[in-house]
């Protein structure tokens, strides 16, 4: 026996392995949040008071939940171009049952809800059946539910139910928005679901798919069910841009597409799949809204802002992007345990 040998960190106490244990893209993106909320709380007065939290996870919540979609879904070695018209497809069934009456609300939930499942469940369907690439396929089918969108409420328009939009916008305890406790209620149902045996098959299937398949995982079934949850997922993100806005809009499409992609990347999850988790997503998601409030209220000309914008988050998805590949090596499929 060696008895001279070097400490591993098996040898170590609990805190100190679970400080080492944290990878660089968490790191970051937990320094991209921490700069982004003082930046915040300096050029926005009243930012920390209840309207201000209010309105700000009122904003958050839609990206951060169409994120946690996405995340379900490249994780699984997937990705999904269409994933922003299922949101305007499933909301514009919602505030069209709906029409302003409270009474109207379970029926027209369930049915947006049931929309965004049965989209997923096609794109599944195509990808894992009929074998099609995941990119190609779902630009195709973002046209066709964009389109079906545009049939179903073919102007900016509708009524949300006042229940909806009172409920929303509501503050508990003076400081905990609703929104607040709705995006804490998406990562805890993350972490359940992660624990799952489906949450263990989808990381093995989107780290090695041919590895899962001889270790008798059912690879198929997995994608199918990923992109059937995310389709179920941001349908969630259609309530509540229905119940922050208060009418529908079914022309939203491709700016939530690029905005959930861009979050689960600065988040810390590989577009490749097997590596990440809807956590690093929801904290991305928060990161790019905060960016795009400070670019508003920095006083950055109108005409010069998505180019300022742009720019940010291009450096942002850069320092996580090189962060991820310096350290995805060593972290394997279990830094996605987030």
């Amino acid at each position: 026996m060696n008895l001279l040998r070097s400490p591993g960190t098996a040898d170590l106490p609990s805190p100190v392995r679970s400080v080492l244990s944290v990878r660089m893209p968490t790191v970051a993106v937990g320094l991209l949040l921490l700069v982004t909320v003082v930046a915040s709380a300096v050029l926005q007065p009243g930012f920390f008071s209840p309207y201000g939290l209010s309105a700000s996870f009122a904003t958050f919540l839609p990206l951060a939940t169409i994120a946690a979609a996405q995340t379900i879904i490249v994780l699984g070695g997937g990705i999904d171009l269409s994933i922003g018209t299922v949101v305007t497809l499933s909301s514009a069934v919602s505030v069209v049952l709906m029409q302003g009456d409270d009474g109207r609300l379970p029926l027209a939930l369930a049915a947006g809800l049931a929309t965004g499942a049965a989209c997923g469940l096609f794109n599944g369907l195509v990808v894992a059946v009929l074998r099609l690439q995941p990119i190609v396929a779902t630009f195709a089918t973002s046209s066709v539910f964009g389109g079906l969108a545009l049939l179903v409420l073919p102007t900016p328009g509708g009524q949300a139910a006042p229940v909806l939009t009172g409920t929303y916008r509501m503050v508990l305890l003076l400081y905990v928005p609703i929104p607040a406790i709705l995006l804490l209620a998406l990562f805890l149902g993350w972490r359940l679901l992660r624990g799952t045996r489906f949450g263990q098959h989808l990381y093995a299937v989107g780290g090695n798919a041919d590895a899962a398949y001889t270790s008798a995982v059912p690879v198929s079934a997995v994608r199918v069910l990923s992109y059937t949850l995310g389709g179920l997922v941001a349908a969630l993100a259609g309530v509540a841009l229905l119940a922050d806005a208060g009418a529908g809009d079914p022309t939203l499409g491709t700016q939530l597409t690029l905005g959930s992609i861009a979050a689960l990347v600065i988040g810390g999850t590989r577009l490749r799949g097997g590596s990440g988790g809807v956590g690093g997503a929801l904290v991305g998601a928060v990161v790019l809204s905060l960016i795009q409030g400070l670019v508003f209220f920095a006083g950055v000309p109108t005409n010069a802002r998505e180019f300022v914008y742009g720019c940010i988050i291009i450096a942002a998805i850069a320092l996580a992007g090189l962060l991820t590949n310096r350290n995805g090596s060593a972290a394997g499929t279990t830094g996605g345990n987030r």
